[in-house]
């Protein structure tokens, strides 16, 4: 009888690892990192779909308090208020 090594097929698949480990490292790099593109495209493709969504921004009743305070702004017309600063200091922006 023969003598048959059992491992032969593992050695095979040992050396043909050793022999293309840059090029399976970089088919499994690339379609992992497709795979991802491709799974967040879906995500944000899901997520901007509005449909039969309402929105609750859309609201637009004031109550007093935001009226008198919308009220006190003073319009861009007006001129600044000219602000001093306090004696014994250097203005650091003033050439």
């Amino acid at each position: 009888m023969k003598d048959t090594n059992k491992t032969f097929p593992l050695i095979a698949i040992a050396q043909a690892l050793g022999r293309y480990h840059l090029t399976l490292f970089i088919v499994v790099l690339v379609s992992g990192l497709s795979t991802a593109v491709l799974m967040l495209g879906d995500i944000l493709k899901q997520s901007s779909e509005t449909t039969g969504q309402t929105s609750s921004l859309d609201i637009t009743s004031f109550d007093q308090a935001t009226i008198d305070r919308l009220s006190r702004l003073k319009p861009s017309s007006e001129g600044l208020t000219n602000y001093s600063l306090p004696g014994g200091r250097v203005n650091p922006f003033a050439e």
